[in-house]
C-alpha cells in the first residue's frame, strides 16, 4: 500500500513520463467511443462530408475555378483538413483534465500531460483520417500528386500546433470563467469557417480585405499548403512562420496562465459540474 519513491536518472525519469503521455494519450483517445475504429470512422465521415457539402455548395454557386490550377476536390480537402485539425486540437485541450479534475489525484499525473495527451490524440485521429480519406480517393477516383508532401504535412503540423495555444488560452480561462469559455471555443471555431481561409486562396484577395484575415494563423497555414501542395500557386501575401511563431507565443502565454490558475484550483470549482 505505502511505496517508498527511489530516486531515478534523467532517462528513466523521462522514459516514464512518455509512458504515461501514452497511456494518457491512448486514454483520450478512447474517451468518446470505446471503439477507437468506430472513433476514426466518424471523424472520416465528418471529413466526407465537409467535403462534399463544400463541393456542392462551389458546384451550385459556379465558383469551381478557386483561383488556381489543379485538382478541385484536393484544393477543398486541404482546407478543411487543416481547419478540422485547427479546430479539433482547440476543442481537445480545452477538454482536457485541469487542476481540479479528479484524475490530478493520482500521484504521477500533472496537467501537462493531460494537454500533451489531448493534443495529441486529437493529432493521431486528424492525421489518420487524413491519410484514409487521401488512400480512398487516390484509389477510387484520381491519382493524388502533392508537389511537395513534407511541406504540405509541416502545414498539417503548424495548424495543429497553432490550435494546441489557442486551446490552452481557453483552458487557462475555463476554471474561471466555464459557460463563457465554451461560447468564446464555439465562436471561435465558427469564425474560422470562413476566416480560415478555406474556400478561397490570398493570392484573389483584394488588397483592403487581406487584413480582415491576415491576423489568423490558420489561414497563413492553409494558403502555405495549398502553395506546398500545388505547383501552379505561390503564395505571396502570407508565412510558413506566422502560425508558427504564434502557437509559440499562445502556449508560452497559455502555460503561464494554466499554471496561475493551478495555484489557485479548488476542487469545489468543479461541484455540481
Amino acid at each position: 500500500m505505502f511505496q517508498t519513491e527511489r530516486p531515478r536518472g534523467t532517462g528513466r525519469r523521462a522514459a516514464g513520463l512518455a509512458e504515461l503521455v501514452y497511456h494518457t494519450t491512448v486514454r483520450e483517445i478512447r474517451k468518446d467511443h470505446r471503439n477507437a475504429l468506430a472513433g476514426l470512422a466518424m471523424n472520416i465521415a465528418q471529413t466526407v462530408i465537409f467535403v462534399l457539402a463544400f463541393y456542392l455548395m462551389f458546384t451550385l454557386i459556379g465558383a469551381r475555378g478557386a483561383g488556381l490550377r489543379g485538382d478541385f476536390l484536393l484544393y477543398l480537402m486541404s482546407g478543411i483538413f487543416l481547419f478540422l485539425t485547427h479546430t479539433k486540437a482547440v476543442a481537445a485541450v480545452v477538454r482536457a483534465d485541469g487542476p481540479a479534475s479528479a484524475m490530478m489525484k493520482h500521484a504521477p499525473l500533472n496537467t501537462a500531460v493531460t494537454i500533451s495527451a489531448a493534443a495529441l490524440g486529437s493529432l493521431y485521429v486528424q492525421v489518420l483520417s487524413l491519410l484514409v480519406v487521401l488512400f480512398f480517393y487516390h484509389v477510387l477516383v484520381t491519382p493524388v500528386v502533392i508537389d511537395d508532401p513534407v511541406g504540405a504535412m509541416a502545414m498539417v503540423l503548424v495548424s495543429w500546433f497553432s490550435g494546441v495555444g489557442v486551446g490552452m488560452i481557453f483552458m487557462a480561462i475555463k476554471p474561471w470563467l466555464p459557460e463563457l469559455t465554451q461560447i468564446g471555443v464555439s465562436v471561435y471555431s465558427r469564425t474560422n469557417m470562413i476566416a480560415s481561409g478555406k474556400m478561397f486562396v490570398a493570392n484573389t484577395l483584394p488588397g483592403y480585405m487581406l487584413p480582415v484575415f491576415d491576423w489568423n494563423p490558420l489561414f497563413h497555414a492553409i494558403d502555405q499548403a495549398r502553395g506546398e501542395i500545388f505547383l501552379n500557386y505561390t503564395p505571396h501575401f502570407t508565412s510558413a512562420l506566422y502560425p508558427l511563431w504564434v502557437g509559440l507565443a499562445l502556449v508560452a502565454i497559455g502555460l503561464m496562465a494554466e499554471f496561475f490558475t493551478r495555484q489557485r484550483a479548488s476542487v469545489s470549482w468543479g461541484a455540481g459540474r
